[in-house]
């Protein structure tokens, strides 16, 4: 048998399936198989893609090294996916494939130095550890080594280390039968008072056993050294078992919760849903209904009737912190049979989750965006929530769009996909219109409660409280007001850190990161300037560096400077913060979104993170900051994307019983985006940004794609997007548009100077195979150190 490969290397040359002899002691070789193979002088990892019985290969075929996993990590549907996405998100297939699995289960290579000759083995060097030459910077050690490897003295071998770990508990099994363990007892002498504890909880619980250490210990009140000693006096045997790790340990859903009946809206969404799960129909149904109005009850009822036809369902979320309010409401409804995959979990998790998973242990995925590579089978639905987010789609390589993904996985399992939102995307939109999709639509809050008030306050003419510019009085007063009455407050400021950067009145020195072309964000709770896009640091300085007066300031505003001032203007509040800087730490989300919801505290202050999907009855005013923070962002979307989020986070409030009031501060009160999102009028804002769209020639009415080039110097990824340029225009239409080449709006990143082209079509044979040309020419001039990003409908154009 013959197993067809794609190896670890993300190359041109390599971009293709090489094959390999199984040999027979090498058995349970299936397609999706993770395997170590030789290529060349190293040992790489590669993945099963096919398997045949003959080779077209005249020579001999070197022989598979070893099989990975007991069972393929990776189903039949999720290899077939790879090839497919390969050709449309411009990325290699490997690249796709290592992608599709949990961090911990992608390989991690280390290159060791070993020695050949007698000479070499007797050296100081090798007389320990073997040499990882990572380690070895000093330039005399790095002169030694290349001297060992010229005189064949020493070779290079590489090291494939596997970091997924099982994890395992010892288990005790009793050895005799019950009246074997009373003589025993009855032997043993009195102060041996541990093991006759241990004998009496084997006696009055034999029917318990075999019992876990943990479980063990606690019951009987001894510790691991009798343990030790009863195994060695053979009353047990020890027997180590896998177990696997718990995510979902804290997620116990309401007892009280009783099962909700649907309204009309939502039973007629219902009704359009279930006849293609019956049917197994790939079609495409868009679930716009406005905030509050039970969309996440329709999942439910839908996944439902997917399980009941002997089915799995899967569902994604756009956010980690909207996972736990998700993940408790499916586990209420759904138990045991529930799994979830998103990137707070740890590594032992994802890979417990993702085994559970591939087992078929589970029949209900509920994740973020990688989850759509979840190695479910036999799926019968899947769940896009909020399907609006542009965190569905990957910023780095691979360039995937999770929506595609999961169109292409609704096909090949015949079965429905719903999309939900309160705001749908334009494009999701447009292709319901159009019939692409079914739209499906609740006009009204399930609790049939109005949706809430909406002010918008124009900064331009109010009076701020406290000294910082922030918060206008109408929005303290009205928090005042609501926490008087035993309501909570959440406040949105999509803006992290305390100031946005530092500015020298003496000299106008302005502190700005080395790598980037951007400021420095101030953070007071570390004590450090921060760059937000490539993470260097450095401490808050007390005088400005460049001309060292001590008139410098700290200008603009994030989410701490908000909190501090909060906490002025109303000491007595209990404010919590859910931004980057508080969520780093794993289950952090959790105990935020937890405190918030059992009312310890009275303030919820967040970035767009707080904005969705959390559902919090005591609720009873959201205010926003600063409405305009993504206005002016240089992107087409940029309108499209504020409305979605005043939209949803205004969505937040009077969400039960109480009725609920938002407040919108901007200094743009005029501007369609936040007039039209304060009275929520979703059909109002399609129709007027459409004609924008359509004015300027973005999507939906055209297809875009962006290339990026990036290089340390300018002038070289400057030089290279140009010669891109003429190369398209010399191979596509003339009725295809072509912007650019232009400097990204944030110029240099992390010490790269980048280029761009936009390329706007409505049809063009031609482009996909000139792309993948362009990706393949990429890899010839990466050792020039120019890199080639091409990026089929992005998000972002900046």
């Amino acid at each position: 048998m013959i197993a067809q490969v794609i190896v670890d290397i993300a190359a041109k040359q390599t971009d293709r399936i090489f094959e390999y002899h199984i040999p027979d002691e090498l058995g349970g070789v299936e397609i999706g198989s993770r395997v170590f193979v030789p290529f060349g002088p190293r040992k790489l990892q590669g993945f099963v893609v096919g398997l045949s019985e003959k080779s077209k290969y005249k020579g001999k075929l070197k022989d598979l090294l070893l099989v990975v996993d007991e069972m393929p990590p990776l189903t039949p549907e999720l290899v077939k996916l790879s090839a497919d996405l390969a050709n449309h998100v411009f990325s290699y297939r490997i690249t796709i494939l290592k992608a599709m699995l949990p961090r911990v289960m992608r390989a991690n290579y280390r290159k060791i130095l070993t020695p050949v000759s007698a000479k070499a083995k007797k050296m100081p060097l090798f007389q320990g550890d073997p040499v990882d030459l990572s380690d070895i910077t000093d330039v005399k050690q790095v002169t030694f080594v290349r001297k060992l490897l010229r005189n064949a003295d020493a070779k290079i071998e590489y090291l494939v280390e596997n970091r997924a770990k099982v994890k395992t508990q010892n288990q005790y099994l009793l050895t005799e039968d019950k009246a074997e363990y009373v003589k025993i007892y009855n032997a043993l002498r009195q102060n041996a008072v541990k093991q006759k504890q241990l004998l009496m909880d084997i006696i009055e619980n034999y029917q318990q056993y075999p019992k876990f250490q943990d479980n063990l210990e606690r019951d009987a009140q001894v510790n691991t050294s009798t343990l030790t000693s009863a195994v060695k006096k053979g009353w047990f045997k020890k027997k180590a078992v896998e177990v696997y790790r718990d995510p979902l340990s804290g997620f116990n859903g309401d007892p009280k919760k009783k099962a909700i009946t649907l309204n009309d809206q939502q039973q007629n969404a219902l009704n359009e849903i279930t006849p293609a799960i019956n049917e197994r129909k790939a079609q495409i149904f868009l679930l716009e209904g406005i905030t509050g109005s039970g969309k996440t009850e329709v999942y439910l009822h839908a996944i439902s009737k997917a399980l009941k036809q002997g089915r799995n369902a899967l569902m994604l979320v756009p956010e980690i912190s909207l996972t736990p309010q998700m993940v408790r409401q499916v586990k209420a409804r759904f138990g045991e049979q529930v799994a979830v995959l998103h990137s707070g979990l740890s590594e032992g998790e994802l890979y417990d989750e993702w085994r559970r998973i591939r087992r078929g242990e589970v029949r209900v995925v509920v994740g973020a965006r990688s989850a759509v590579f979840a190695p479910l089978t036999n799926i019968g639905l899947i769940v896009i929530d909020e399907e609006h987010e542009s965190s569905y789609k990957q910023e780095d390589n691979p360039r995937y769009h999770a929506r595609d993904v999961a169109i292409w996985r609704s096909k090949y399992n015949h079965c429905p996909l719903v999309l939900g939102s309160a705001t749908p995307s334009l494009d999701s939109r447009a292709r319901a219109q159009k019939g692409v999709y079914k739209l499906l639509r609740l006009t009204k809050r399930a609790n049939n409660k109005k949706l809430p008030e909406v002010k918008l306050i124009d900064l331009k003419h109010v009076q701020f409280a406290g000294s910082q510019f922030d918060l206008s009085v109408e929005l303290v007063d009205a928090i005042k007001e609501s926490l008087a009455k035993k309501g909570q407050v959440i406040l949105m400021l999509n803006r992290r850190g305390f100031a946005n950067f530092m500015l020298c009145r003496e000299c106008g020195y302005v502190m700005k990161c080395p790598n980037c072309d951007l400021s420095l964000t101030m953070h007071k709770d570390t004590g450090e300037m921060q760059c937000h896009y490539c993470g260097y640091t450095e401490p808050i300085p007390k005088c400005c560096p460049n001309c060292h007066s001590s008139q410098i300031r700290f200008l603009g505003t994030g989410t701490q400077k908000v909190q501090e001032e909060l906490l002025q203007l109303i000491p007595t509040a209990k404010v919590l913060r859910m931004d980057v800087d508080t969520t780093r730490r794993k289950g952090s989300y959790k105990r935020i979104l937890d405190a918030f919801g059992n009312h310890e505290a009275d303030i919820l202050l967040g970035t767009q993170m707080i904005a969705k999907g959390l559902d919090f009855p005591n609720v009873t005013l959201v205010g926003v900051i600063n409405a305009d923070t993504g206005l002016w962002v240089p992107d087409y979307n940029a309108s499209e994307r504020t409305f979605e989020l005043l939209t949803q986070v205004a969505g937040r409030a009077g969400r039960a019983e109480k009725t609920g009031k938002v407040l919108i501060q901007t200094y743009n009160p005029e501007h369609y985006a936040i007039k039209l999102a304060q009275t929520q009028d979703y059909e109002r804002f399609y129709g007027y940004e459409m004609r924008v769209r359509h004015a300027g020639n973005y999507p939906p009415y055209f297809y875009t794609v962006l290339i990026s080039v990036a290089s340390k110097k300018e002038q070289n990824a400057a030089r290279e997007a140009f010669t891109i340029k003429r190369r398209l225009q010399q191979n596509l239409h003339a009725s295809t548009i072509i912007l650019g080449p232009t400097p990204s709006a944030i110029a240099r990143l992390k010490n790269q100077y980048y280029y761009q082209i936009l390329v706007k079509y409505k049809s063009e044979d031609n482009l996909n195979k000139l792309l993948h040309q362009i990706q393949d020419s990429a890899q010839e001039i990466k050792k020039y150190g120019l890199n080639v990003y091409i990026d089929n409908e992005p998000e972002r154009i900046m």
